[in-house]
């Protein structure tokens, strides 16, 4: 990802939080999902170094953006350091079943197998059935993580999907 995409990032990241969390978050949290919002946070965090974290994005032949990835070290402290973690991933909502994000997906997992790092890990929301069908396609199980978090005073259970990666 360059400092250019970042707005198209954005519309993804938005608009993909809106089409795969309906019925699943409160709708008018996801009405609220602003994308000039998105991007100036994304702004924020690219003019402040990037560190170990890697944006990915898909392009489609006439050099849109249509999908975007994000990846760096496992942020939780429930585990031992030294995992990686999916942080996004996010497709154009226009382009969903098109191959696009199995494609940042094998992308993301090779990079972070040349990293060296032992799995790759990613949270998922539990009622999310395509996301989980998505991952566990592609070999990713729940390694029995879970959490809860509030969003407009719903509860939004999460679960935590682990692959193990190849050494280097």
């Amino acid at each position: 990802m360059t400092e250019s995409d970042i707005d198209a990032v954005a519309t993804v990241r938005v608009r993909g939080w809106q089409e795969a969390y309906r019925g699943l978050m409160p709708q008018t949290y996801l009405d609220g999902l602003s994308v000039e919002e998105d991007a100036e946070r994304r702004r924020e965090f690219f003019s402040r170094g990037l560190g170990d974290v890697v944006n990915l994005v898909a392009e489609a032949a006439d050099g849109e953006v249509v999908g975007w990835s994000c990846f760096g070290p496992y942020r939780d402290r429930d585990l031992p350091p030294g995992d990686a973690e999916l942080y996004a991933l996010y497709v154009h909502p226009s382009r969903l079943g098109t191959g696009i994000g199995r494609a940042l997906l094998d992308e993301t997992r090779r990079r972070v197998a040349e990293r060296g790092f032992p799995h790759l890990r990613l949270w998922v929301l539990e009622e999310n059935r395509r996301a989980r069908h998505f991952y566990e396609r592609a070999g990713f199980v729940t390694d029995g993580g879970a959490e809860t978090h509030k969003v407009e005073g719903a509860a939004v259970p999460e679960l935590r999907y682990a692959l193990r990666l190849p050494e280097p």
